[in-house]
């Protein structure tokens, strides 16, 4: 059995992830503030078992506690694979520096980095002992490689995804039963965070216009495409600690 964690799989990216992996031989549990019933349904209808775990990954407390409950529920001694797929995300605040609120960078911080730092590091303790196949995948951005104003949050907090699973590749080189972290960059995909950029005011992004002649050239993504990249790319031998850029995949 294949067991798999995701977050912010309710819509978007995560959800087409979700239908991705649906397969009898696979559980998955995906991690959200809401729960997504027309995607439970399927799930049904596909024999896959599906499970929703409430959670707001910006309350980093609660992060513990979410994955000792997940882990209850995974059967080590009948699991060939486990997977933990960091996907959730948020643009905003999209500011210029100076001009966000403190609560808003807090946010972005804790689940943009926090959350997937935390998650990474109760996933690795909790499979030190599993023979099995363990992966951690961390959705980044090309924005972690270049400065674009209004999103110092976004892009910094990428490029500290980026830093992070690379040391983990790093580290686990060194063990016997490593886990294998890798990062993946999707591109520019018509989702609800596309939304929310192209709303956001040209004072504080100036690169508005470009993103919404992406949107109306047509020039975004599927995000079930994108899905079908990742889970192929996952069936592949992977690289531990690479970043890898859908680009290379198309």
């Amino acid at each position: 059995m294949n067991y798999y964690i995701i977050t912010g799989a309710s819509r978007g990216l995560g959800e087409a992830i979700v239908k991705e992996l649906f397969d009898i031989n696979n559980v998955i549990y995906y991690v959200s503030r809401t729960n997504n019933l027309a995607l439970e349904e399927l799930a049904a209808s596909k024999h896959t078992p599906l499970y929703f775990e409430e959670c707001d990954l910006s309350e980093v407390h609660q992060l513990g506690n979410v994955m000792k409950k997940l882990f209850l529920k995974i059967d080590l001694k009948q699991a060939n694979k486990i997977t933990l797929i960091n996907n959730a995300g948020m643009v905003d605040p999209i500011k210029n520096v100076g001009n966000a609120d403190a609560e808003d960078i807090i946010a972005n911080v804790h689940v943009n980095l926090l959350a997937p730092v935390l998650l990474s590091d109760y996933f690795i303790k909790e499979t030190k002992e599993f023979t099995g196949q363990t992966v951690i995948v961390n959705i980044t951005s090309g924005a972690a490689n270049r400065p674009t104003a209004g999103w110092s949050l976004y892009g910094s907090t990428k490029a500290g995804v980026n830093m992070f699973t690379k040391t983990i590749g790093l580290e686990q080189e060194e063990h016997e039963n490593k886990v294998m972290a890798i990062a993946f960059s999707p591109g520019i995909m018509d989702t609800d965070m596309q939304s929310t950029i192209r709303t956001a005011g040209k004072e504080d992004f100036s690169s508005i216009d470009q993103f919404k002649e992406y949107h109306e050239k047509g020039l975004l993504r599927a995000p079930e495409f994108v899905a079908k990249v990742l889970v192929d790319l996952l069936a592949t031998p992977l690289e531990n600690g690479r970043i890898y850029d859908i680009k290379e995949w198309i």
